[in-house]
């Protein structure tokens, strides 16, 4: 089973290659945001759990998100494996998931990092703003601090990946094609089974 944790920062690419991915490795894509936003829709249990959260301007806690997930890998499956986007973001997340993926008789392949220059996330986000309508791309504070947060949150679970030897940064410069046939590579020097 191929299982993928994508990382890159807002701007890098990571929706395009997910979706190149899927389409070659015949991967489910679970989007931690898409997740709980059908959930929170839905009215799951869950779901409304982690309004109440959101509600309260406060985190999700870690063993909701992790249930989330865990549900959506349990609707899969048959599935020949998953790409992981959004999660994990900690050291925590990445240890419950490694635990819950023991339990299924599989474990994470690879972390896939995009890696793109800050002046080059700004430049594609503030494009991306022109087009999208979204307010958090057209305003170039808002964007550093994503990128901010982002570089925060990746380096602790980057450090948990590497130290498994499963740590891959790419780079993210060039055309999609190119980008893909580095993240193809990696996963293929992985000598990962599909």
């Amino acid at each position: 089973m191929l299982n993928i944790v994508l990382f890159g920062p807002p701007g890098a690419g990571k929706g395009t290659q997910a979706a190149k991915l899927v389409d070659k490795y015949n991967l489910v894509h679970l989007s931690t945001g898409d997740i709980f936003r059908e959930n929170i829709k839905g009215k799951t249990e869950l779901g409304i759990l982690a309004k109440s959260y959101m509600d309260d301007g406060n985190l999700v806690p870690d063993e909701v998100t992790i249930k989330m997930l865990e549900s959506e890998v349990d609707k899969n499956s048959s599935a020949k494996g998953f790409i992981f986007d959004g999660f994990p973001r900690t050291t925590n997340q990445s240890e419950a998931l490694e635990v819950f993926l023991e339990g299924k008789n599989t474990s994470i392949s690879v972390m896939l990092a995009l890696d793109v220059s800050e002046q080059e996330l700004i430049k594609r986000l503030l494009l991306r703003g022109k087009h999208s309508g979204r307010a958090d791309d057209a305003n170039e504070e808002v964007i550093s601090n994503r990128i901010s947060v982002y570089n925060k949150q990746t380096a602790v679970v980057a450090d948990f990946y590497t130290n498994q030897n499963k740590f891959e940064k790419i780079d993210g410069i060039g055309s999609v094609e190119e980008i893909f046939d580095r993240l193809s590579n990696a996963i293929n020097n992985h000598n990962v089974t599909v």
